[in-house]
This record gives C-alpha cells, structure tokens and sequence, in this order.
C-alpha cells in the first residue's frame, strides 16, 4: 500500500502508527491548501516579509529567499512555515481578484482566453449545445463589433453542393432562407411551412445575371411631389414605370 494517495499526494494513516493526529492533520493543511486553491499572486519571484497564515504563492521560474529551490511549485505558509506542493495538470486555481488560470504542461495559463478554451467540443450561452449545434446562444440580441475597423461574418462550407447559408425560422419552422443552398449561386428562398420552399430570386456566381422566379409586380401610386434625380415610380394613369432625371419624368416601360 502507498503512503499517500494517487491525485492529491494525501499521507495515509498506517497500521500500528503513532501520533495518528500528526498525518491526519497535514492531510487536511493539504486539502486545505488545494481544494478552491485561491493564490496571491502568479509567478511569484519573492516571498513576502511578513505572511499570514494560509497565504499562498504560485512560485515562478526564478524564486529567491525561502523559495529558492522551489520554482514551478506552491508555496502556503502553514504552522508558521513554508509548505511546498507540485502543482497537476489540471488544476485551477483564482485570485481575490478573479483571474483564473489552468495548471498545463508546466506552466500556469489563462483559463479564460488562452489555448486552454481552444478547440472545445461544445458551448452553450444559457442554452444548451449539442453534437449539431455546437454553438448555442440563448439571448434577446447578439452583438458582433469591430474591433477597429470593418468586420465580416463568414459563413463557409466544403464544397458547392453543400450549404452556406441564413436560416430565419418562425416557432422552429423555416420561414426564409439566404445564402448558397446546393450551389455557388446565391439565392433567397420562402416557404410558408416548412418544408415546402419557393426560390424568389437566384444571383448567378459566374456572371451575376439575377433570376426572378415571378414577373416583378408594382404598386402603382402618383408621381413624388418634390422628385430627384433618379427617382422611379409607377404612373397609376398610364401604367408606366417612370424615371426622372432631375427635370423631367421619362417612360421606361
């Protein structure tokens, strides 16, 4: 049997031993020590002049004083002394002042922005992910800012007989769709259930050339009382759409 346990280093308490008391108690210093580990400082070169008890330190590459000898390891002062434990991968561990740092490879990173939340399975923001929607975000609006200039949304896909595309739903039922949906032409589609969908107009990719699945239908109205230059509308009179160049109205058709 061991003297002390597999994760944590906890020093057991053996057969016929005396002073019991002694090796429960830096069991529980230990416990005290690593379990909701909150640090004074990071990369701590210097121990303080003057600790309290429970102060604990997570000793950089470069210690000096009581510390030499010690880098990479914790430092918690208990029983008036300095206590060393080796860090695990895996470890978590805070400051008063909320930063939160993983314990990987040797080294304390930010738990927060650094590689530690790279390539994560799923992410759900007050929803719940799941293996199709590895991203799920449950809010009243998302914000997309620059940060300094423009900013894209890109939205890929492998190859031009897959999907790229906005779905907008209505109670979990589509509604509308745009982007390239089985092509590289880009097109927006409707459909009033579901499941059946309408293509209303298609962009073709090699040329641009636009495709209207229906005749372009105008609400006829009267001419605009105070009419710019390049201005159209749709003559109520004589059914003509209308143009005008900045004096005159012309017929287009």
């Amino acid at each position: 049997m061991p003297d002390t346990s597999a994760t944590l280093s906890l020093p057991y308490l053996m057969p016929a031993q005396a002073q019991k008391h002694v090796t429960h108690n830096d069991a529980l210093d230990r416990l005290d020590l690593v379990v909701q580990l909150v640090v004074s400082e990071f990369d701590a070169a210097n121990p303080p002049a003057n600790p309290t008890e429970g102060d604990c330190y997570a000793i950089g590459q470069t210690p000096t004083g009581d510390w030499i000898g010690n880098a990479g390891q914790l430092a918690v002062f208990q029983n008036g002394g300095w206590v060393y434990v080796i860090p695990q991968n895996g470890w978590l561990a805070t400051t008063e002042s909320g930063d939160i740092r993983l314990y990987s490879a040797g080294t304390w990173v930010d738990a927060r922005n650094q590689s530690a939340l790279h390539n994560l399975p799923e992410l759900g923001i007050n929803a719940s992910a799941d293996s199709t929607n590895r991203l799920s975000i449950s809010s009243d609006a998302v914000l997309l800012n620059h940060a300094g200039a423009g900013h894209q949304v890109k939205v890929n896909k492998a190859t031009p007989a897959d999907t790229a595309s906005l779905l907008f739903q209505s109670n979990w039922s589509g509604r509308a769709e745009m982007g390239l949906a089985g092509t590289d032409d880009f097109a927006v589609k409707v459909s009033a259930d579901g499941s059946t969908w309408t293509t209303a107009l298609s962009v073709a990719a090699a040329n641009g050339n636009v495709t209207l699945s229906q005749a372009l239908t105008l609400t006829p109205t009267t001419a605009p009382t105070s009419p710019t230059a390049g201005m159209l509308y749709f003559d109520d009179t004589t059914t003509k759409l209308r143009c005008y160049d900045g004096t005159q109205w012309h017929d287009l058709f």
